[in-house]
């Protein structure tokens, strides 16, 4: 799997012009599901976006998780963190999971972000949809669990 984090004091999605989620302080990450990912793959993960401390403490040392905050996170399924750009102009999206996992694993990592604690919302899989969000910082991270 692959999650890109970013941390916000806001964000919303909208599904043609209506939203559809929306948090306040916390994270937004965008979650891509390759071929070879299963259920403990998504657990982990949900565990490690957590417990990963992105948010400053009363020094400004980035010493705080989510849960530490009681902050809430926004998850938006996006396929194209797969994007193949090697040859050509053009992406190629081979190395993402087919929908029917891409989706079940999808449900499954805000899933288990709620059973560890945290306010979730979640984009619509498969959708058209419209992100916005303040990046705080900017505080962007990249999580690859290939890179575990």
């Amino acid at each position: 799997m692959r999650a890109l984090l970013q941390r916000t004091s806001g964000a919303r999605v909208r599904v043609d012009d209506v939203v559809i989620a929306e948090v306040g302080a916390g994270v937004v990450v965008f979650l891509g599901v390759g071929p070879g990912d299963d259920e403990s793959i998504a657990d982990a993960l949900a565990r490690r976006v957590t417990e990963l401390r992105m948010f400053d403490d009363a020094d400004g040392r980035t010493n705080l998780s989510l849960t530490d905050i009681g902050g809430e996170i926004l998850v938006v399924s996006q396929f194209t963190l797969y994007a193949d750009t090697r040859r050509g102009r053009r992406p190629g999206f081979t190395g993402a999971a087919v929908p029917e996992l891409a989706e079940r694993l999808y449900l499954r990592f805000a899933e288990s972000l709620r059973a560890l604690g945290l306010t979730v919302a979640t984009g619509r899989f498969g959708s058209v949809m419209a992100v916005d969000l303040v990046n705080d910082g900017p505080f962007t991270i990249w999580l690859d669990t290939d890179d575990r």
